[in-house]
């Protein structure tokens, strides 16, 4: 016997980032599948480009796109805001509230009521704010109190896991780690043209994601018979001393910023992607660089171990500049061994990283929560 459409609120705050790449690709999915998606997000982040995300969406989301206040900080509007939630999902007749991040999470627990299911990915957000700073303290607390509110939890890596569990609290409710997944069409192979650079960079050009390290690195490279050239898509607020360094470091002939570009346009401007983040969850540019059939370099850090699987033995220190430095080297002087580790790593994330997968078993939690209800 055929089962019911579910009826599912995906509740966020700021539709940016890999947050809303993941509810986007989720909400087109369901939708597909034949459940009634709607999409809750904050009226206090309004400009241009998010109408335009969010209207892009609107087609898959036949419960509507509705946006409340949610302030970044706490305040009161964590009080009322909550209510206009729970109203919403009453009249919506929602099944489940999926919340994501910690505002999310915070008003799918607490605008919950009766007869409906109340789901949290935390995304990183909560664990972003140290445990010992004031917001840390709060949010912690609010975790722990949410938690008889939650039917259940989904981590993206293993690592978001364990690390909820060791700064906040062990989930006394069901977890699964499910991984964020990726379209058919992301997995056509990239290949770079005559004129590629050897590396390519996407991301925010903030300190976090270690750019500065990569600089150096490079520099540490100048003196190969041919220095290797770097291009770098994205912005950010770093761009400025980033530049700076470049130029300190004569390498402006090497590197060549692109701005914001689509992360495959930039795979096919580099030969090897190179990831040198301070810190990561599971980061989509990873995945992407993978499924494209590129050489990656990356650090060990958030969930890319778990992205490279049978070959993270090749991931580096975070902030090392020479051990980068020496993994750049090696993919200059043996591309045969980085087109073989590529080729094992994209098998293993077209097996368990299919956006598919991912679906599977978001929908089966949804239904043995709904079931439990």
């Amino acid at each position: 016997m055929n089962e019911r459409p579910l009826r599912i609120l995906q509740i966020l705050r700021a539709p940016i980032g890999g947050l809303f790449r993941h509810v986007s690709d989720l909400t087109e999915a369901l939708a597909e599948r034949g459940h009634q998606v709607g999409i809750v997000v904050d009226s206090l982040v309004s400009d241009a480009h998010t109408a335009q995300k969010l209207d892009r969406l609107r087609p898959f989301a036949s419960l509507g796109v509705h946006q409340v206040p949610m302030p970044r900080l706490l305040g009161m509007g964590d009080v009322s805001t909550p209510l206009r939630i729970g109203a919403l999902a009453r009249q919506l007749q929602a099944d489940v509230l999926h919340g994501h991040g910690a505002k999310g999470g915070l008003y799918a627990r607490w605008g919950r009521g009766k007869n409906r299911v109340a789901l949290y990915t935390p995304h990183g957000g909560v664990l972003h704010f140290p445990p010992s700073s004031p917001s840390g303290r709060v949010f912690g607390f609010l975790e722990r109190r949410l938690m008889a509110r939650t039917d259940a939890m989904i981590f993206e890596s293993a690592f978001a896991r364990d690390a909820f569990a060791r700064q906040i609290a062990e989930p006394s409710c069901v977890t699964e780690i499910i991984h964020n997944g990726l379209a058919p069409a992301e997995f056509v192979p990239v290949t770079p043209g005559p004129n590629a650079a050897d590396f390519a960079f996407v991301g925010e050009l903030r300190d976090l994601k270690g750019i500065f390290p990569l600089i150096e690195a490079l520099a540490t490279l100048s003196s190969q018979p041919k220095p290797p050239s770097l291009v770098m898509a994205g912005d950010g607020p770093d761009r400025g001393a980033l530049e700076g360094r470049i130029a300190a470091l004569g390498l402006r002939d090497r590197v060549q910023l692109l701005g914001v570009q689509p992360a495959r346009s930039v795979f096919a401007q580099g030969r090897t992607v190179i990831v040198p983040s301070l810190a990561e969850s599971l980061p989509y540019v990873v995945l992407e660089a993978v499924a494209a059939g590129r050489p990656v370099i990356a650090t060990r850090v958030g969930g890319i171990p778990e992205i490279f699987g049978p070959t993270a033995a090749s991931l580096i220190a975070p902030g090392d500049a020479a051990a980068l430095a020496a993994a750049m080297l090696g993919e200059l002087q043996d591309p045969a061994r980085s087109a073989t580790e590529a080729a094992t790593r994209l098998a293993h994330v077209q097996k368990g990283f299919s956006l598919g997968t991912m679906t599977d078993a978001i929908e089966a939690l949804y239904r043995r929560s709904v079931g439990k209800a």
